[in-house]
């Protein structure tokens, strides 16, 4: 199956493709795993989907050449929890990982990732933060930044 673009996502949310609750059309969406009921997907797609749409060239992530999936995470201790990861389509490296409320993180927001040398930084960290709007402007800001 080919990997639809970040950009062509946007434009997929934008227009309503993901609104039904069914199974299906969430997997479409892009749910790769899941622990929580299939009728809870719709919701997190939206919840989660609310910050992908706002990101856009010239940051962080390029629109044309990642893809993006969810996963819904259940750690052997706490609750679960959210995230989604931006893709390579050229090899199907996760550039980003970013959780939503996981309860081992001190902020609501955390990202893990590449940065520009091609390092993965999976242990630590790369930003963090508790506002949705302080996430966006940090994908959308170039490395120099």
């Amino acid at each position: 199956m080919e990997k639809q673009t970040l950009r062509q996502w946007i434009s997929n949310f934008n227009k309503g493709i993901y609104d039904a609750y069914d199974r299906k059309t969430q997997i479409e969406a892009g749910w790769f795993d899941w622990f929580c009921r299939d009728s809870s997907l719709r919701n997190k797609t939206y919840k989660l989907g609310g910050v992908v749409k706002q990101i856009k060239d010239g940051g962080k992530v390029e629109l044309d050449k990642t893809y993006l999936f969810f996963k819904n995470n259940c750690p052997l201790n706490g609750p679960l929890y959210d995230d989604f990861r931006i893709c390579s389509i050229e090899n199907g490296n996760v550039q980003f990982t970013v959780q939503f409320g996981c309860s081992w993180n001190k902020s609501k927001y955390t990202v893990y990732g590449r940065t520009p040398d091609g390092e993965g930084h999976w242990e630590n960290a790369i930003f963090e933060t508790n506002s949705s709007r302080e996430l966006v402007k940090w994908l959308n800001r170039p490395w120099e930044e």
